[in-house]
């Protein structure tokens, strides 16, 4: 006879789940069933500053192949080319009439930022029919006895001891002074750049031996710099348009 209390069919009561696993129940592990991090979206590319960004460039300096650059990588900035004398270079930096300038040195370093960019040979222009035309270059010696003009917007400010003093005023500008020696009166001192601006049939140049060269350089405000500026610097440093600031 079965025992008091038992059930039926003498089988004992099922343990519960907690009671098979002797502990309480542990969550599963999600393994791959994890969602993947999300990955950061890239930083919007910055802004392009609003044009146009004024370029000063003095008489002489040729920056086509850079201007070239600026128009691939900056076709909706305009570049605006400002001529300027060497005397007013300066100025117009201080005025705000360019952005930057190419300018030639000496040039207030306290004032401006100031990257040299190249030098340029210094030459003698004279008359195609003087005797000065016989060589390839030219020494101090001799020029002795000639008449060295000297404009009024000299960048170079010679001093030749064997040369002579011209006896009228000084030309107005280099390409005064140019059409001066061409009609065989004189010599006139420039860089080399000078003397193809103003290139005449009529007048030859030659380089003048042991005179120091005649730098040009790149120059902007050290304070309140156009953004633009930067842009026109890693140009003119050659790097790359994906390529950071050095």
């Amino acid at each position: 006879m079965a025992g008091r209390g038992a059930p039926k069919g003498g089988k004992k009561p099922a343990r519960s789940a907690s009671t098979r696993s002797g502990g309480s129940h542990r969550p599963a592990r999600s393994g791959s069933s994890r969602a993947p991090a999300k990955k950061p979206e890239p930083a919007p590319a910055p802004p392009i500053p609003e044009g146009p960004f004024r370029l000063g460039a003095i008489p002489g300096a040729t920056p086509g192949k850079w201007i070239d650059i600026w128009q691939e990588r900056m076709p909706s900035t305009t570049l605006e080319l400002v001529p300027l004398e060497v005397a007013a270079q300066e100025e117009a930096l201080q005025s705000g009439r360019v952005d930057a300038a190419l300018v030639r040195p000496p040039v207030d370093t306290e004032r401006w930022h100031l990257i040299r960019l190249y030098e340029e040979t210094i030459v003698v222009a004279f008359s195609a029919d003087s005797h000065l035309a016989a060589g390839d270059e030219l020494t101090p010696e001799d020029l002795e006895g000639e008449v060295l003009v000297v404009p009024a917007d000299d960048v170079l400010d010679p001093h030749i001891a064997s040369t002579l003093a011209p006896a009228f005023a000084a030309p107005r500008t280099t390409a005064d002074a140019i059409e001066i020696v061409a009609s065989g009166v004189g010599i006139v001192i420039v860089p080399m750049s000078l003397a193809r601006l103003h290139h005449r049939k009529d007048v030859e140049y030659r380089a003048l031996s042991g005179a120091a060269p005649a730098p040009v350089g790149f120059a902007w405000p050290r304070e309140d710099a156009s953004p633009l500026v930067d842009t026109f610097i890693g140009i003119l440093r050659g790097r790359t348009a994906q390529s950071s600031r050095d």
